[in-house]
């Protein structure tokens, strides 16, 4: 039975295409057109500067980029990661033999798959509203989500995710600190 995040409301099931079609993907251009003082000032207040200035001049925003643009493009990229973590989970399950690690990483699947398709299509349906509170709310959860994951590997010799699972989180701490600039605002 899958399991259905706090975060996810029967409106959001319904919000899930809106937001994909409303927050494109834009992470393979190469080059950043905005304020690149804005983007310092905004790196600077998050757990991790040059991952959060990497990601953002490596991705094109509006020519008068906002917090709000910002916020939305680091959920975008943690949609990507979680994607292609999801993926190397389920290229991982149809390979190994081991019992034990196969649970573990089911379990990690069961963990990505919210993540990726309602909990931070949520966040940014939340963050193109204004409404910043709920937009915490689910990266709260999408934290939770990849720490679960985390623990079932924690004591083991095999932790074939650490750092796939460490990118995501510090992406999500990234766009969490982003998320409560735009709440101070």
């Amino acid at each position: 039975m899958k399991r259905i995040p706090s975060c996810v409301s029967s409106f959001a099931i319904q919000m899930i295409l809106v937001a994909s079609i409303s927050v494109p993907f834009t992470l393979s251009q190469p080059s950043f057109h905005g304020d690149g003082d804005l983007v310092d000032q905004i790196c600077r207040k998050t757990p991790f500067y040059d991952l959060c200035s990497s990601i953002l001049h490596s991705n094109p925003l509006s020519p008068k980029p906002d917090l709000k643009a910002v916020a939305l493009l680091m959920v975008n990229n943690i949609v990507v990661n979680a994607t292609d973590t999801l993926s190397y989970i389920e290229g991982l399950l149809k390979q190994t033999p081991d019992r034990e690690l196969e649970q573990a990483l089911a379990f990690c699947a069961e963990s990505y798959i919210p993540l990726i398709k309602y909990i931070l299509p949520q966040a940014a349906d939340a963050i193109s509203q204004g409404r910043f509170g709920f937009a915490s709310y689910c990266i709260s959860d999408a934290l939770k989500e990849i720490s679960n994951c985390d623990k079932k590997f924690s004591g083991t010799t095999q932790a074939p995710l650490g750092d796939r699972n460490d990118i995501v989180q510090k992406l999500v701490d990234v766009a969490s600190a982003i998320i409560k600039l735009l709440l101070k605002a």
